[in-house]
């Protein structure tokens, strides 16, 4: 059996934060799909579909998004950190974004790419309170 081997990298918070200008972030959120999250608590997760590369293969889907939650206090139960604005990501049909909702707060969901032009598909996002 091979030994294991643990490799390490730091990922520092300045010298590699790729920095969003104001007008960047307007783009986004106009490109993205929006839900508002009033207070409580919320279960996010991908319940079907996903993206196809047609160019790469065709029928293989992903099962992939990202969400930006802005506008209101939150707490991600992964980290436990009341925050007014947060990333996260969804990958796969098991991933679940669990939100504690202090004031309401705006999902973005939205995916990103350097070649749209052989995209496909879409996925399903159910959000549930709880």
């Amino acid at each position: 059996m091979p030994e294991t081997v643990v490799k390490e990298i730091k990922v520092h918070s300045k010298e590699n934060c790729y920095l969003f200008t104001p007008e960047q972030m307007k783009r986004l959120e106009e490109t993205a799909i929006a839900i508002r999250l009033d207070p409580g608590t919320h279960r996010i997760k991908i319940r079907d579909g996903g993206f196809s590369y047609i160019a790469s293969g065709g029928s293989v889907s992903e099962q992939a998004v990202l969400l930006w939650i802005h506008g209101g206090k939150v707490i991600n139960r992964q980290t436990n950190v009341e925050v007014n604005a947060t990333w996260a990501s969804l990958n796969g049909a098991n991933d679940v974004l669990e939100l504690i909702v202090l004031e309401p707060a705006t999902v973005n969901a939205f995916f990103f790419d350097t070649y749209l032009e052989d995209n496909a598909g879409e996925l399903t996002l159910a959000v549930e309170r709880v």
